[in-house]
């Protein structure tokens, strides 16, 4: 598989730390120093999960030619519509008539799993041509009053034009590509949560939710370089879940790679889920260099987990 072209979408109110100082007493050193966050970005009146989807896919537009897409994956846990996908409102913008359009939700794992659904379409010649979107509304469901983990949120949308044979030479070889759930730990299903009609989000186990992404992602970025035959020396980026700083700078440390090979936004953007490391490869797309291998790992709520190697 390969990515011919990627976009972002990124609100353009943004919310310093000084917002939840005046809110709820944290300051901003002490947000910073816990989660690397400066500040984040929220979707202004009228904007939601959908809208940032046609606005990302209109990004698209001018970078591929979308016309010939025969699916379309949507990827969020923050939906606006439950009925109406970001998926179906891609297509609806499109126009594009009788294409699968599905939509995932793997809290923010999401784009890696988006990713493999277009893997077995592919595999199964049901489709070539994929269009992958991944949005996330956070700050309609977050409670800014929460001191645990009300500062963390923020919102974007990406889009990935995936394809089963490459387009050019500028495309991204996906070599690699694996996914998992580790709901079978004691905290799982209680760590973090999102009950819009009970608080919206919560995260009564903070702690059990570092510990494990901080064993995850370095685990499953060890697996997916195996299964190329390759070694962690062979790798010129790592780009993890915006989640955390702290956690980003401890899997680079377990994996006893340099912070110079880490690719972080979190702290311009929050926490902005299953779209963080789409947008930030998009923001970097043109910086990458013929050659390079960039892993990606990502770990969700529910204890979701994956890791992807692309090369450029």
């Amino acid at each position: 598989m390969y990515i011919h072209a990627v976009s972002h979408y990124l609100p353009t109110e943004v919310v310093g730390n000084e917002h939840f100082t005046r809110l709820n007493g944290l300051s901003s050193d002490w947000i910073i120093e816990r989660t690397g966050i400066k500040e984040r970005r929220k979707a202004s009146p009228g904007e939601n999960t959908n809208t940032m989807t046609v606005d990302v896919v209109r990004r698209l537009m001018p970078k591929a030619d979308l016309s010939t897409v025969d699916l379309i994956v949507g990827a969020t846990y923050t939906p606006y519509d439950t009925i109406v996908s970001l998926a179906h409102e891609a297509q609806h913008l499109l126009g594009i008539a009788d294409i699968p359009v599905v939509s995932i939700s793997t809290a923010c794992s999401s784009l890696l799993n988006a990713i493999e659904v277009v893997e077995g379409y592919f595999a199964l010649n049901k489709a070539s041509r994929a269009l992958v979107i991944v949005s996330e509304h956070n700050t309609a469901y977050n409670n800014e009053n929460d001191t645990i983990s009300g500062h963390l949120w923020g919102d974007g949308a990406a889009a990935l034009l995936i394809t089963k044979e490459r387009q050019s030479e500028g495309d991204f070889t996906i070599k690699a590509l694996l996914t998992g759930g580790a709901a079978h730990t004691s905290k799982a299903t209680t760590a973090v949560m999102m009950k819009p009609i009970d608080g919206g989000v919560t995260m009564p186990f903070g702690r059990d939710v570092f510990i494990n992404a901080c064993q995850y992602m370095p685990k499953a970025t060890l697996q997916v370089l195996d299964r190329c035959g390759l070694t962690l020396a062979d790798v010129d980026y790592v780009l993890p879940h915006q989640a955390n700083l702290r956690i980003s700078r401890n899997v680079m440390n377990t994996l006893g790679l340099p912070e110079e090979k880490l690719i972080s936004n979190i702290q311009y953007y929050g926490n902005t889920g299953c779209a963080g490391c789409a947008i930030a490869l998009s923001e970097q797309w043109d910086t990458f260099q013929k050659g390079q291998r960039i892993a990606v790992t990502v770990f969700g709520g529910g204890y979701s987990f994956g890791a992807m190697l692309i090369e450029v």
